[in-house]
């Protein structure tokens, strides 16, 4: 059976991965969000699955030194994704 990843899923998902990156780096919510000059709702609003900016979330991914990986997985896509002319 397939299973259908949502939306929601993967906000929550992502929230969760970044309170325990913040957690792990014994960041508060303020101080982490002092870092990346966000607020510290914020910060809360992404750890509970709430819509937040893109902008936001590629901080957080970069201040987490993931963005090199969301990047190649992106590039990765486009470039198999590219058909080739026959001709």
């Amino acid at each position: 059976m397939l299973e259908i990843i949502s939306i929601k899923q993967t906000k929550i998902k992502l929230g969760a991965w970044c309170k325990s990156k913040r957690q792990l780096h014994n960041l508060s919510q303020e101080g982490l969000a002092r870092l990346l000059d966000l607020s510290r709702l914020t910060i809360r609003k992404l750890e509970n699955g709430n819509n937040v900016t893109l902008d936001t979330v590629l901080k957080v991914v970069n201040h987490f030194d993931m963005l090199d990986l969301v990047y190649k997985a992106i590039d990765n896509d486009i470039s198999e994704s590219q058909i080739e002319s026959l001709y």
